[in-house]
């Protein structure tokens, strides 16, 4: 199983080495893949260093599958010429989502819909990753009408520079136009914005919730509406979820549903104030939910608070879940 990784030196293409190497994914060959000034960079996969190759060399190796975490322009350029060597193509960014010939997949919820004739998959935006997961459970149960949702999303979300200005900031170092990833300072503070503005008010990330989750779900009627946010931690974002359903629910039932669902860990006991934070989800696969109640101002409505590692569940992890699913059907 050769298995090339493109944008191996970035945050997240360093986080799917680390996926793949930790879920042991049967990898007997590496190809890390970067942009021309990483070649010849190394990167470690199981303790074993690997040179970094260009584009071309990556499709001339062949590989089966491709993790691609490289933009959504280097994806558009070159994922079609990876698909057209044969080599199934499960790609971190934008650049497919919307596309209606490609399926944009989170395992947990709709990994039936791949065949062997999939060669582009798109992994969806990180916040969407984590809602559908835990929406999907509850929408098979009591179908969902509408979901109002308000994100906290880490630093990791935007990239190493954003991070490094964060750990500037808060030390109180020099910091560079140039070198800020946001506009604005991001300690001690909340930026109300995620990606660009649109005609509409709404931010690109704001509409990618909004498209990306009726998509996934398979279901057009699910309305959202979303707010995104930029808050200074690392580790994971944090949703505020509000779902009105169209039949009605018992709490527990909710509760077991969510409990027994595959990916979700339930966090819920308000007696010793037990709920879900990024502090506690870094590193880990599941996505976390708690703070579960009745909206007492609407009837069939549910509150609920979701919390999942970007990095891994929303970016890393549910592409080599896709890459593990094809391998199950043998597709791959």
């Amino acid at each position: 199983m050769k298995v090339a990784v493109v944008g191996a030196t970035g945050l997240v293409g360093t986080k799917m080495l680390q996926v793949l190497a930790e879920r042991n994914f049967p990898v007997t060959e590496l190809i890390p893949v970067a942009s021309a000034r990483s070649v010849g960079k190394e990167v470690v996969f199981k303790g074993k260093s690997y040179k970094v190759v260009g584009m071309e060399e990556g499709i001339a190796a062949k590989p089966a599958v491709a993790l691609f975490s490289a933009g959504g322009s280097t994806s558009l350029e070159w994922a079609p010429k990876f698909a057209a060597a044969g080599i199934r193509v499960i790609d971190n960014s934008s650049a497919w989502r919307m596309d209606a010939s490609k399926k944009l997949v989170v395992p947990e919820v709709n990994a039936h819909v791949l065949t062997a004739e999939d060669l582009i998959i798109a992994n969806p935006n990180c916040s969407t990753i984590q809602m559908v997961v835990a929406l999907q459970p509850l929408h098979e149960k009591y179908k969902i009408k509408r979901v109002v949702v308000s994100t906290y999303q880490s630093v990791t979300g935007t990239g190493k520079q954003a991070v490094d200005q964060l750990f500037n900031e808060r030390k109180g170092a020099e910091i560079s136009a140039e070198d800020m990833a946001y506009k604005y300072q991001i300690d001690l503070n909340v930026i109300p914005q995620i990606d660009v503005f649109l005609e509409n008010g709404y931010t690109k990330e704001e509409m990618k919730m909004v498209k990306e989750t009726t998509k996934i779900m398979q279901d057009e009627s699910i309305r959202v509406t979303a707010t995104t946010v930029r808050i200074p931690v690392v580790g994971g974002h944090s949703e505020s979820v509000n779902v009105e359903f169209e039949n009605e629910f018992e709490l527990k039932e909710v509760i077991d549903l969510l409990t027994s669902a595959p990916g979700i860990v339930v966090q819920q006991d308000d007696t010793s104030q037990f709920y879900p934070m990024p502090l506690w989800a870094h590193e880990k696969d599941e996505v976390f939910v708690g703070r579960l109640r009745r909206d007492e101002t609407q009837a069939k409505t549910l509150n609920m608070w979701i919390v999942s590692d970007n990095l891994r569940k929303g970016a890393a992890t549910n592409a080599v879940q896709i890459a593990e699913y094809l391998m199950a059907k043998g597709i791959v």
